[in-house]
């Protein structure tokens, strides 16, 4: 194995990561915004807090080491995706910054207006929304290369019929992946009424997941075949991630083990998502950036690699530490911990 393909793996698992943790976090915030405005708070307000209070700080940690990592392993990444991510990033950065305020006036403030609380929820949808459409430029067709640099094609992206399926399913992945984990968050704080909301919801958002997923697939037959046929390849991961998908819905829908759902909600989308890497390689875009394109030298790789390894092993202790200590303490998850009594 190369060290390109070890950077770019200990990339994806660190990708893979904040997609989770974020998705959780995003879908928490939407829904506890709907059930205010729905007049569901009094059912979800108090579990989805519990849970977005200690985690809120953390969630971003996993795209900090990311792009720092991109541009480490991948100098030429700055180049490309640096000049054409000048408006999406800038949406997404101060899409963050409004959400990380409402946290810190939230959580330190008595003042919550209605206007900011909807600017909130609907941060939760278009942050993945507004990331997304990373994954719909390295697919190419939409950068061109010229004398003057890079330049991206708004109208075809805004026109291109990948481009909303990707949106539509980060979207829909969001609203998923957090209605499962909360479902399971209630269960474990023995919230009937909040468990069965959300367990509504996962069951809901299930379908709408799995049909934009089929989409894009649909879409990348026509938009990019070389990455359609890589991905026949790797059939066998999608067809395995299909039936993590069916065991999900079949234990919300049977309502058990809640747990055991959200764990194989996990592995569904880890076999979608390494399917998806392992198809697209070598390109970070096509067809002008793979992985063997401008890589750092192999000393800076491999301080690179020590480096997010032990950070990874830093990192899982302390999230660990973070559901031992608040969000499964059996004390704190049915509300009942103040200043660490129980």
């Amino acid at each position: 194995m190369t060290l390109e393909v070890i950077g770019i793996s200990v990339l994806w698992l660190f990708l893979f990561g904040y997609i989770i943790v974020a998705s959780i976090d995003f879908g928490a915030g939407f829904f506890s915004v709907y059930s205010h405005w729905a007049n569901q708070q009094h059912i979800l307000h108090r579990i989805i807090q519990r849970y977005l209070s200690p985690v809120w700080e953390v969630t971003n940690v996993f795209l900090v080491f990311f792009f720092v990592g991109i541009v480490g392993f991948f100098p030429k990444t700055a180049y490309y995706y640096g000049s054409i991510l000048l408006v999406p990033a800038s949406i997404a950065i101060v899409l963050l910054a409004i959400r990380g305020s409402y946290y810190a006036f939230h959580t330190y403030g008595e003042t919550e207006r209605n206007w900011y609380l909807l600017a909130y929820g609907l941060t939760g949808l278009f942050i993945p929304a507004s990331l997304s459409i990373v994954l719909t430029i390295s697919e190419g067709g939409f950068v061109e290369e010229n004398a003057a640099g890079v330049a991206l094609d708004y109208g075809k992206l805004f026109a291109s019929p990948l481009s909303w399926s990707v949106v539509l399913l980060s979207v829909t992945s969001v609203l998923y992946i957090s209605a499962v984990f909360l479902t399971y968050y209630a269960d474990a704080a023995g919230d009937e009424q909040a468990r069965a909301l959300l367990r509504r919801y996962a069951l809901l958002w299930s379908g709408p997941t799995m049909l934009s997923a089929l989409l894009i697939i649909y879409q990348l037959r026509y938009h990019n075949p070389e990455h359609y046929d890589n991905l026949w390849n790797v059939a066998w991961m999608l067809v395995i991630s299909f039936l993590f998908f069916v065991i999900t819905v079949w234990l919300l829908g049977r309502q058990r083990r809640f747990g055991w759902a959200f764990i194989a909600l996990l592995f569904q989308y880890a076999f979608a998502f390494y399917a998806y890497g392992i198809s697209h390689y070598p390109y970070l875009l096509y067809p002008y950036l793979t992985i063997y394109d401008g890589f750092t030298n192999e000393t800076m790789a491999m301080a690179l690699i020590v480096a997010f390894i032990a950070g990874l092993l830093l990192l899982i202790p302390s999230l660990y530490l973070l559901m031992r200590l608040f969000l499964f303490n059996k004390a704190y998850v049915k509300g009942k911990w103040e200043g660490g009594k129980g």
